[in-house]
């Protein structure tokens, strides 16, 4: 059997099921499972959580399994991958190092500890240093053609 075909199959049968799931919850009805959802009876929604979740941690294993592959199927592939993602790295060392925490109260009364709070800077550091390199390359590419031209 070709694995488009076992992919198929196996595609059918998720979308089967999600389909028998989803029917499952427009037969209950919003109100019912709101009610049931306030006792802490989750049992309509649930099955098509757990398949969501199925199918997204087969998604991403598959796609790890065949860019692995890939990757080790050229040194010269994987040396760039290596490259790019210790560059990733750095960033993400250069936007933790410039970020500080403070404990935060949030708005249901939690407290957003220091390390969390300091993780959030980090991130929106990165996302700054990222969308900066990204505007400059695309900036620098279009000088670059202009100037051949």
């Amino acid at each position: 059997m070709k694995l488009q075909t076992i992919v198929k199959i196996i595609s059918a049968v998720f979308g089967l099921l999600g389909v028998i799931f989803l029917f499952r919850i427009i037969g209950a009805g919003d109100e019912e499972i709101k009610m049931a959802a306030g006792t802490g009876d989750f049992s309509t929604v649930s099955p098509l959580v757990s398949l969501a979740i199925a199918i997204l941690f087969i998604t991403i294993s598959i796609t790890l399994v065949f860019s692995i592959l890939n990757l080790a199927s050229s040194s010269r592939k994987l040396k760039k991958a290596l490259i790019f993602i210790g560059c990733f790295v750095l960033v993400t060392a250069i936007a933790f190092a410039a970020s500080d925490g403070v404990e935060t109260p949030m708005k249901d009364g939690e407290v957003l500890s220091a390390s969390g709070s300091r993780w959030v800077g980090t991130g929106l550091r990165m996302f700054y240093i990222l969308a900066t390199l990204a505007i400059l390359s695309m900036l620098l590419s279009g000088a670059k053609k202009i100037l051949k031209k």
